[in-house]
């Protein structure tokens, strides 16, 4: 059932994707960017519905215009754009992370199973995406858009596991959230 604190959890987390895609480096084709660290992270705290709204709210403020996208760009252009699969990923990595979580439970071993599935499914779906919209081989767009954000992929996930885990049992703590979402 959505209440308000709901909405406002998710809302926190929509503007935390937001702040957190503007820690970038730019390396083309695709950058190095906060977003995959926020989406784990609010699918963390939050889980499956919750999760899945911030990461909806985030997309529908970028589809917009807002810019809450990397490098302070929003707009339909940059979903459907080489980068968008990226993008676009973050919604069933988000699911499936929180489903996960609340299928298994909310500890940090599990939180970092699920953080290792979010990364990939938004790699599968950018690869994917690069390759098509990019009009390159298989090997380009896994060059460019997959091997080199497994590391920092996995370093992330980590920092994700360990802070998310951490902010939602302290939530919980303070009743912000349930046990279940």
């Amino acid at each position: 059932m959505m209440n308000v604190k709901n909405y406002v959890l998710a809302a926190f987390g929509a503007a935390i994707i937001a702040v957190l895609a503007q820690v970038m480096l730019p390396v083309p084709p695709v950058p190095f960017t906060g977003q995959t660290l926020a989406v784990g992270l609010i699918a963390t705290i939050l889980g499956p519905r919750l999760g899945t709204l911030a990461v909806t709210v985030y997309l529908l403020l970028g589809a917009a215009g807002l810019p809450v996208f990397a490098g302070f760009t929003g707009g339909v252009a940059k979903l459907i754009g080489p980068t968008g699969g990226y993008l676009v990923g973050f919604l069933p990595a988000a699911y499936l992370m929180g489903l996960y979580l609340e299928k298994t439970s909310y500890t940090y071993v599990q939180a970092a199973v699920a953080n290792v599935i979010g990364m990939f499914v938004t790699l599968i779906f950018g690869t994917i995406w690069l390759k098509i919209a990019g009009d390159l081989s298989w090997e380009a767009a896994l060059a460019g858009g997959m091997i080199p954000f497994i590391i920092p992929g996995l370093i992330k996930a980590a920092l994700a596991t360990w802070l998310g885990i951490f902010v939602r049992n302290r939530l919980m703590q303070a009743k912000l959230i349930a046990l279940t979402n």
